[in-house]
């Protein structure tokens, strides 16, 4: 048996060229074929190589297609994944394809303190192509855009144009960027905005969409066509633009799209400011029948104010897990009227397995949150407080009469069977699910 030194290795794999690396890299699924970046910097420099191209702005549409167009993943002189477009000015265009027919669009640009707003037309149901396009004959399935400015607007909206098959869509980074307008009733399925911080108005038309994403100020958001979504996340913590408080008394589509989600992130000044006033208004009971993980964001930190979030819960009566997070940084709505007493008057929740909290000052305030929960709960819940830092996690545990009064935490009793309970610290966490589908969700 012949052994090789590792330095005899490099010079093997140095002297091999770039079609035969090519070559072993195309056999090899995408996952496994990524990691030979580590073997070596020859293999790391193999996946660093780009095409490289320069023309002006009116050539981006132009040139992203011919660069699609000639991508064949299983010929070793045609898969170069990685694409440079340089343009007028210092404008560039990077593009990665990726795995699964992934596509990777960003335009790096300077941040502007006060960026030039522009709007992202995005029609994917168009028949008849800018004159300037050919059909496009790799497949887009799944598409990131990042950091779309005011000079690249128009080009994107072009270029998408050819994507007729895209199932995901994903915005991220784009400053300036005021008006969304989408378009796809034969494959969209999830839709992902995050970071764009100046978006004003989002509009939607789709049957198909399922999973729908938000992260940033809230919009004004339109739907042309009602469509079920099965997992929605409203993170906007940074409270709501200017525009998006005035449709306060047309928010009933918008219910009627997450009505049947069975993950949800929901802030808990969307509810009062928008949910409650519609709710209170339906003939029948609204419900979200279908709910089985919530993750409720708070703006409370000394005074944790719970008849919102349990007037939210009670609408959920197939609720298995709920995450609930206090971030002081979260925009405060002042209450305008009790509109929270008026909504789930009725429903116990018989299915409540799980409730992590995170964020909470003290230890007072989460067992009173857990005492509050024990009123319509019908189960006994596992209950889990996260410190800050996600290190320490702690189970609520019930404790006899004389520990308590050792202890001196009496005054966290149930008043109605004389239960006292305090936190234990876990030590093994393998079989408990600590995060929320949405949490950790990157741009």
């Amino acid at each position: 048996m012949i052994w090789f030194s590792e330095e005899i290795m490099d010079d093997f794999i140095s002297s091999l060229t770039d079609e035969m690396l090519l070559h072993i890299i195309s056999l090899l699924p995408f996952e496994s074929a990524i990691q030979t970046i580590f073997l070596s910097k020859r293999w790391k420099l193999l996946w660093q190589k780009s095409l490289v191209h320069h023309g002006t702005k009116e050539d981006l549409a132009t040139a992203i297609c011919s660069f699609l167009n000639t991508f064949n993943e299983h010929n070793p002189s045609k898969n170069t994944r990685k694409f440079e477009f340089y343009f007028d000015d210092g404008g560039v265009l990077l593009a990665f394809v990726g795995p699964n027919s992934k596509l990777h669009l960003c335009f790096p640009t300077e941040k502007r303190e006060f960026p030039i707003p522009f709007g992202l037309h995005l029609n994917f149901d168009q028949q008849n192509l800018p004159p300037q396009l050919s059909p496009c004959t790799f497949f887009v399935k799944s598409l990131h855009l990042v950091s779309v400015s005011h000079l690249t607007n128009e080009t994107v909206s072009s270029i998408l144009s050819n994507f007729q098959y895209l199932e995901t869509l994903k915005i991220t980074g784009c400053f300036g960027l005021r008006t969304i307008n989408i378009g796809s009733e034969k494959k969209l399925v999830k839709l992902t905005i995050f970071e764009c911080p100046d978006l004003k108005f989002l509009h939607i038309r789709s049957y198909k969409l399922k999973t729908f994403h938000y992260r940033g100020i809230l919009p004004w958001f339109g739907t042309q066509n009602h469509f079920n979504l099965a997992d929605a996340m409203l993170d906007c913590r940074e409270g709501p633009s200017e525009d998006s408080l005035l449709y306060v008394k047309n928010i009933d589509p918008v219910l009627l799209t997450i009505k049947n989600v069975a993950v949800l992130t929901l802030c808990k000044w969307i509810f009062k400011a928008f949910f409650c006033p519609s709710l209170s208004t339906f003939l029948v009971e609204f419900q979200f029948y279908n709910l089985k993980e919530l993750w409720w964001i708070d703006d409370s930190d000394e005074r944790f104010d719970n008849d919102a979030m349990v007037s939210f819960l009670k609408l959920c009566p197939s609720l298995e897990q709920l995450f609930v997070t206090i971030d002081p940084k979260t925009y405060h709505l002042e209450s305008t009227a009790n509109y929270a007493i008026q909504v789930g008057k009725t429903t116990q929740l018989r299915h409540l397995k799980l409730v992590k909290l995170e964020g909470f000052p003290n230890m007072e305030m989460e067992i009173l949150l857990s005492n509050r929960l024990r009123e319509f709960v019908i189960a006994e819940p596992l209950i889990l407080s996260s410190s800050s830092d996600g290190t320490c996690l702690q189970r609520l545990s019930k404790i006899p009469f004389h520990k308590a009064m050792l202890n001196r935490v009496g005054n966290f009793e149930t008043y109605e069977h004389k239960w006292f309970y305090e936190f234990v610290e876990l030590s093994d966490l393998s079989h408990i699910n600590l995060k929320h589908l949405h949490m950790g969700l990157q741009t």
